[in-house]
């Protein structure tokens, strides 16, 4: 195994293998199970509507991921309560739940923080990353969310949904590196276009990376494409 070889599986190690357009199809999150099982991803993100399908499906081999108050982040946090305990019932591994973004704007730190608190404890010990849409936010609201992840206690802080208006850059990676607590890892997500831009994001501090395209990537380069 050649270096370049063994980078790419490294990559792949950390890719939470993504698919939540609104046209989501079975066969195509189907694709999406065996693809990441094949290339040993971190996990599988699909929609909360197909989870226990998928963890059916994969019988164990692979973690189920999925999203919660997506991709606004101004469901009720009762109604995300509510969800996080259906999805982990339904056989999900892993939760990325929205923030109500308003709500930071709005200074409500402590709702903001309560709420991660009440998701987490409704995880039942299975991994939460918070998706904090970074491109909506200013360099103030990200460290502010920083500390708000870490003190609620969830595992990941995320960048974004991949809806938005951008999706995560590496000065974002770096800012959160520099500011969340110990304890907490960072996803960054939306827009990752090259497994050199991939392999950049791990170097600057992420330990997920959320993408739809890296096994796209990989074939092409398996192909004799490159990337």
């Amino acid at each position: 195994m050649d270096s370049k070889e063994m980078n790419i599986k490294e990559i792949l190690k950390t890719v939470d293998h993504t698919l939540l357009t609104q046209t989501a199809t079975w066969d195509e999150i189907r694709q999406i199970l065996d693809d990441g099982i094949a290339y040993g991803t971190a996990s599988a993100c699909i929609p909360a509507a197909y989870v226990k399908q998928a963890a059916d499906y994969v019988a164990g081999k692979l973690p189920i991921c999925t999203v919660i108050g997506f991709p606004n982040g101004y469901h009720t946090t009762a109604v995300k309560v509510y969800e996080t305990k259906d999805a982990i019932a339904n056989g999900a591994a892993e939760i990325d739940m929205v923030i109500n973004i308003g709500w930071l704007k709005d200074g409500r730190y402590e709702a903001i923080e309560d709420e991660i608190r009440q998701i987490h404890e409704a995880c039942g010990g299975k991994i939460l990353k918070v998706i904090i849409e970074t491109c909506l936010l200013t360099e103030d609201e990200k460290i502010k969310m920083c500390e708000i992840v870490t003190n609620a206690g969830a595992e990941y802080i995320k960048t974004s949904t991949g809806f938005s208006t951008a999706g995560a850059t590496f000065e974002d990676i770096k800012l959160m590196r520099a500011h969340v607590g110990k304890n907490v890892k960072i996803k960054a997500a939306g827009g990752i276009a090259s497994l050199d831009d991939a392999a950049e994001f791990i170097r600057l501090g992420a330990d997920r990376l959320g993408t739809s395209r890296m096994i796209k990537l990989v074939k092409n380069a398996d192909d004799g494409a490159g990337y």
